[in-house]
């Protein structure tokens, strides 16, 4: 069946990073049984059984080099994908083949790959979520001191600036990161616990030896890069583990979502926009569009993303005593495509923290349009110090903001607020006691040392520990 016959995840085609891709490869998973195998065979043979060098050898020769075909071959057979590569591991190491998976259950190596790659895929998760950081610092930085609307319930409210915004998106992912971290230092390997978790073919091979059990579990541990295993499980590692880790991953997701749904709207204001390259088309029909469809993508994927969760949270809830199976092919879909879909959503917001374009004079003219309403306040400060009495004027001025209002809503004109105050006898003002108050900096509060405060004691000591993830880039495939 040719390419286009098919059906191909447009994760692989369109989204996804071939890094995050490997991860959850066929490849990687098959090469870390192996591993995993090797691990068992060195521990065992440590404890005292009859495993020889020999054989060790010769399980680490064929340890990349997986012979696939007869893996296949094998499981269209017997129908169980683990004895399947156990058989095709012994056709390569004839001498060892009696040896390999001993004492172990299929989780031994399903379940404990589950964890190993899960780990893999955050550490990339987390790498790219640092590098998107460095990135909004830039940003903030540039802009900390920049006027601009700010909005509450979508509503132009006080002033804020563009750098403080930009804050706002990054402690949200700042939270993220720390949620990642915190799931990466508790992963633990399901370790060595046999059929049921009780470790009774571990025992049966070492003669009722604890001692020599738990030491094989440990050496397995520290050989695959684990400083802990679960304390106790049944013959899989708990499904909340799932849970908890994709709920890491949908928590970015909720973070992005609301940076690309604000980068939108101010698209929509003219304000900022995604980056749009010199011969990209925004619409079939329309010319002239910019449509913000990196930004739209985020939000796409996100609401993938977080209703995924939904998947482990089920399958936790569903297992049945030590376990069932229908988590199997639930899980291998929904865990995976969750780390593409997190691993899609973090190559966007790279490319667009990378080259979010801003229009100053767009800004400036948007916050003068409502700066006359929001220094009234400050114009009524001036009017009193010249003799004006502040209860009489205070309704004045809500008189001419409902009349300034109407004319803007209901004529299309513009706000003419501040020539209704200097027309108005009862205040006293001059054009230039106005503009003394119409400056937008002196309404923007801390916002810009709030930026400085934020970058300097929680940013970039951040950064300054990853160093190693600063400067990626994302190229986008469409």
């Amino acid at each position: 069946m040719a390419q286009h016959d098919r059906y191909i995840s447009p994760f692989s085609t369109r989204y996804s990073s071939d890094e995050m891709q490997y991860i959850f490869s066929e490849d990687n998973k098959f090469r870390t049984w192996r591993r995993l195998w090797i691990a068992l065979a060195k521990a065992e043979q440590k404890q005292g059984l009859g495993i020889t060098d020999e054989q060790i050898a010769e399980l680490e020769a064929h340890k990349d080099d997986i012979n696939y075909e007869d893996a296949v071959a094998r499981e269209k057979l017997v129908r169980h994908d683990v004895m399947s590569h156990v058989y095709a591991y012994g056709l390569q190491c004839p001498k060892a083949a009696g040896i390999i998976h001993l004492g172990a259950t299929s989780c031994y190596v399903g379940d404990n790959t589950d964890v190993i790659i899960m780990r893999e895929g955050l550490q990339l998760v987390r790498k790219k979520l640092v590098g998107v950081l460095a990135l909004l610092a830039d940003f903030a930085e540039k802009y900390k001191d920049m006027p601009a609307l700010a909005y509450t319930h979508l509503q132009p409210a006080q002033l804020t600036t563009v750098g403080k915004r930009a804050t706002l998106w990054m402690n949200e992912l700042y939270m993220d990161l720390g949620e990642i971290d915190h799931q990466i230092a508790n992963l633990a390997l399901r370790g060595v616990k046999g059929t049921t978790g009780t470790q009774a073919s571990f025992m049966e091979l070492f003669h009722g030896d604890s001692a020599k059990v738990k030491a094989v579990e440990a050496d397995v541990c520290a050989q695959m890069g684990f400083d802990k295993v679960v304390p106790v499980c049944g013959q899989t590692y708990s499904r909340k583990v799932d849970y908890m880790v994709l709920s890491a991953l949908a928590g970015l997701a909720q973070s992005a979502m609301k940076m690309a749904t604000d980068i939108r709207l101010l698209a929509n204001f003219k304000e900022m926009e995604e980056p749009f390259e010199k011969n990209q088309i925004g619409s079939s029909a329309m010319p002239y569009k910019r449509n913000p469809m990196r930004c739209e993508r985020i939000c796409s994927i996100a609401r993938y993303l977080m209703i995924d969760v939904l998947n482990p949270a089920m399958t936790t809830g569903t297992q049945w005593f030590e376990r069932t199976l229908d988590d199997s092919a639930n899980k291998r879909i929904a865990m995976a495509e969750g780390f593409l879909a997190a691993d899609a959503v973090l190559n966007i917001l790279l490319n667009i923290s990378d080259g979010l374009v801003v229009y100053p004079k767009v800004i400036h003219s948007r916050v003068m349009a409502e700066l006359p309403f929001m220094a009234t306040e400050n114009v009524m400060m001036h009017a009193v110090e010249k003799g004006g009495n502040r209860q009489e004027l205070h309704e004045k001025i809500r008189q001419h903001a409902i009349a300034a209002a109407a004319v803007v809503k209901q004529e299309g004109k513009p706000n003419d607020m501040i020539e209704r105050l200097l027309a108005d006898p009862e205040f006293c003002l001059e054009r230039a006691d106005i503009e003394k108050v119409l400056v937008p900096e002196n309404f923007t509060g801390r916002a810009p040392e709030q930026v400085e405060e934020f970058l300097n004691e929680v940013i970039r000591p951040m950064l300054a520990a990853n160093a190693d993830c600063i400067g990626q880039k994302a190229e986008l495939n469409v």
